[in-house]
Parts: structure tokens; sequence; C-alpha cells
């Protein structure tokens, strides 16, 4: 299996519900290393698993609906622990449902996977893994 990873970044603002959360369930600030990694078992026409230019464009383009932002006051999340194991996976599907609609050029419709991964600090970070 092929893979190309592309980095970016988010600050956002947001709180939990729920006991296992202590203190986190009051407003706090989170700055995620975001990693998009892109899979596929052959290489395309091009030699290559995914236009790495388009994939940087694509993941700050979906990042930028979430950066800067209290993601408590965001409707897309009314009802949702904003935890980071539920970002990758919204980040993973945003992005999955921009190679669907042609975003990262017509090559990367042959891509079998994306992961995503957020790095809360050097020492923990969760991921999200989709077949597409």
């Amino acid at each position: 299996m092929f893979s190309v990873t592309v980095r970016d970044h988010i600050m956002i603002a947001h709180s939990f519900r729920g006991e296992v959360f202590g203190p986190a369930r009051r407003l706090h600030g989170a700055t995620f290393v975001v990693d998009a990694t892109f899979r596929r078992a052959a290489l395309d026409a091009d030699n290559i698993v995914v236009d790495i230019g388009l994939a940087s464009q694509e993941l700050n383009a979906v990042l930028a609906r979430l950066n800067y932002r209290n993601l408590d006051d965001e409707a897309d999340f009314a009802g949702i622990n904003t935890s980071t194991e539920a970002l990758a996976q919204i980040i993973a599907d945003r992005l999955a449902d921009r190679v669907h609609d042609g975003a990262l050029g017509e090559g990367a419709r042959g891509l079998d996977g994306i992961s995503v991964t957020l790095h809360e600090s050097h020492i923990a970070w969760a991921s999200y893994e989709r077949s597409l």
C-alpha cells in the first residue's frame, strides 16, 4: 500500500459533557497538528498516490471551517462531544466528500482510504481511518 501524508493545524475552543472529562468540561482551547494520509494499492497513471498540492489545499479548506471557532457554537456539532477522535472522523469524512466530488483530481478517485490523525501534544494523538 502506498501513502502520502500532508499536514496542517487548527486552533479551536470547545467543552465536553460527561464526568469522564473532568476539568475539560469547561470551555478550553486546543491546538491540533492534523495529518491526513491518503492510501492506494497501486499508483495512478501519473505514478503518484495523490497530487500533494491539491491534498494540502483541500485539507486546509476543510480545516478552515473549524479553525478559530468555538465548536460549542457550531450547529454541525450540536449535542456532540467534539473529542479528538470525533474530530478526526469529521475531518476524514469531509476529505472523503472532496475526493468523491473530484476536488483532488480525477486520479484521486482511485484512492483506497484516508486516515486523519490529530496530535493534541507531543505525547498524545488520535486517528480515524476510513475506506473510500
